[in-house]
């Protein structure tokens, strides 16, 4: 049984566990609406709606999700990033990154460049282990674009890209 499904149609299932979740939920409230009679049925259009609400994040998720086999691993503790690679690495809070870009030409895999203070930058492959954490990171950025984000994920552009950059408040 363990070999019913391909490698990479597992991997794809396994990428987008959000969704299977949300589906059930979504499943549940419909069933409930349809079938209930009072309360129940008021209970499953509420079930419904967190259904598609979970839906669309774990759509966002699946499609932000691009591995955990590249180098190196991702840790965040209390607003804090920590980056800890084969040959680099690196440590930063959350609140003091200035820019987050998009480089699409490392190798093995394209790279999260995170700049902090002094334009110190630290950067992280799509893949390493624990960076699907950077989805909700890169998520309570102000004004972020998620769609963005997500766009440069599924059609890479040929060289690096600003996704989010910190506004510079200036004194006059």
């Amino acid at each position: 049984m363990a070999d019913f499904f391909r490698p990479e149609a597992k991997a794809t299932i396994w990428r987008f566990r959000d969704v299977w979740g949300a589906l059930l939920v979504l499943a549940l409230g419909i069933w409930w609406s349809i079938t209930g009679l009072g309360f129940v049925t008021w209970l499953g259009y509420i079930i419904a709606a967190i259904g598609v609400m979970l839906l669309v994040a774990g759509i966002q998720r699946g499609r932000f999700r691009q591995g955990s086999d590249g180098p190196g691993i991702v840790q965040i503790t209390e607003r804090r990033l920590a980056y800890f690679g084969p040959l680099d690495g690196g440590v930063m809070d959350i609140n003091d990154m200035s820019r987050l870009s998009f480089d699409p030409t490392g190798h093995p895999a394209p790279y999260w460049v995170l700049t902090g203070p002094e334009a110190r930058d630290i950067a992280i492959p799509t893949t390493a282990t624990g960076a699907e954490a950077l989805f909700d990171v890169f998520s309570a950025l102000p004004d972020l674009k998620t769609e963005k984000l997500l766009g440069v994920l599924s059609d890479p552009p040929a060289q690096r890209v600003v996704i989010w950059q910190r506004p510079v408040h200036l004194l006059h």
